[in-house]
């Protein structure tokens, strides 16, 4: 399994996934033509693309996925819960290409597991798992729990929301009061805190990647995030470079990982 994220943000998500051949994308929240720009870079035509998995409607991760499907014949996949909102707005997916889910299913060499996690729209993280491997992305989540964490865990690799720093949020003077707390709200965004709690878990759980994801633009830094998250682990123990690799997910073409 190879997996690389394409862009990671408020202004757009997109993870490619390649796994024996068979490649999708997770989410494609940039513009169609975007994403093929980005796809080139990996020597990858959309024509070979054999579906798209949508977390949830938000259009920093459907904006691209209604062209991408129409103009390339593309399967778009999402819970029967996403597509009662979804569907209305994907004028360009034809019937035969919208999928519905709603549990666990095996997608060709691929056992594909959605795992509903608390967000102001309905919301779906995944696990992608193949041969023993374990791939799982988990963003645009307010809070954590133990079904939310035990469904992660095992993953050899995570992408793992940490969206905000607390004090650059409540300080900050861009948003309205009512806007700080639904992102600080348990529908809302992880903070660099809260990721760091849920690191702490799946490290502890065999998860030895992890890529610090969706970060605010207004509220995060990479380096504030990645210093953070490795502080908190290190008070409990872990050292990221030994226990753990922490990686921070962008805007731009992020680092591609193997699995064997």
């Amino acid at each position: 399994m190879r997996v690389i994220n394409l862009s990671s943000g408020s202004e757009g998500n997109i993870t490619f996934l390649e796994c024996d051949g068979v490649k999708v994308l997770i989410d494609a929240g940039l513009s169609c033509m975007q994403i093929c720009k980005r796809l080139k870079v990996l020597d990858v035509n959309p024509s070979e693309l054999d579906a798209v998995f949508l977390t949830h409607e938000h259009i920093d991760h459907v904006k691209g996925a209604d062209i991408l499907s129409g103009q390339y014949n593309i399967p778009v996949f999402a819970h029967e819960k996403v597509w009662m909102s979804y569907d209305g707005k994907a004028k360009r997916i034809s019937s035969l290409n919208r999928k519905a889910f709603s549990d666990n299913f095996n997608f060709k060499n691929l056992e594909v597991q959605p795992i509903e996690i608390p967000h102001d729209v309905v919301c779906f993280g995944y696990s992608f798992l193949n041969n023993g491997k374990k791939i799982s992305i988990l963003t645009d989540l307010g809070h954590t729990n133990d079904r939310i964490l035990t469904s992660v865990s095992n993953s050899q690799l995570i992408y793992l929301e940490a969206n905000y720093d607390r004090a650059m949020l409540m300080s900050g003077t861009k948003y309205p009061l009512s806007l700080k707390m639904r992102i600080d709200g348990p529908n809302g965004h992880l903070s660099n805190d809260a990721s760091a709690q849920a690191a702490d878990f799946l490290v502890r759980t065999g998860t030895r990647q992890i890529i610090l994801s969706h970060l605010s633009k207004e509220n995060n830094r990479p380096e504030l995030a990645y210093n953070h998250v490795c502080r908190k682990l290190l008070q409990n123990g872990i050292e990221e470079g030994r226990d753990v690799k922490i990686d921070v997910a962008t805007t731009e073409i992020g680092a591609m990982f193997r699995l064997k």
